[in-house]
């Protein structure tokens, strides 16, 4: 095996290590969120990225990039959670075919309700995930990490 082989495996053994680190945290927040207030992880996802707009709304193309879904994924999605009263859709005053969603009260306070469940089962399993020799440089990494620019 040449150099370029070995540089070939070095990245691909580092994309298993993070599949493997985000199965763990997804299996995770998946077991947390279903238990404390009823919502997957994407759901959940939904709901922070429109909780982060600071009153605003999104359109249903910038959600579908939050939440890494495809547009037809992210209707569905969307008609749920408005089924479920955590959101609603407003057309766009400027463009009649542009359609935002947002937080309902009951979504925000679903979303309020779940965040501290959410981010205690992410510490935890990373904290769990520090003490395996494969994912520790990982979860370092991620502590290291520089913190997001507003």
């Amino acid at each position: 095996m040449g150099i370029a082989d070995d540089a070939v495996e070095v990245r691909a053994q580092g994309w298993r290590t993070l599949a493997a680190l985000h199965g763990l945290i997804e299996s995770e927040l998946e077991r947390a969120l279903a238990a404390s207030a009823d919502l997957s992880v994407v759901e959940y996802t939904v709901l922070d990225a429109l909780d982060r707009q600071d009153g605003w709304h999104m359109r249903m193309q910038q959600l579908a990039r939050a939440a890494a879904l495809s547009p037809s994924a992210t209707t569905r999605l969307v008609n749920r959670l408005e089924d479920r009263g955590l959101l609603t859709r407003v057309l766009c005053a400027d463009d009649r075919r542009g359609i935002y969603t947002e937080l309902t009260p009951s979504g925000r306070e679903l979303y309020e309700r779940a965040r501290p469940v959410h981010d205690e089962a992410l510490e935890r399993v990373l904290d769990e995930a520090c003490e395996q020799p494969e994912l520790a440089p990982v979860v370092r990494a991620l502590h290291e990490a520089p913190a997001p620019v507003a």
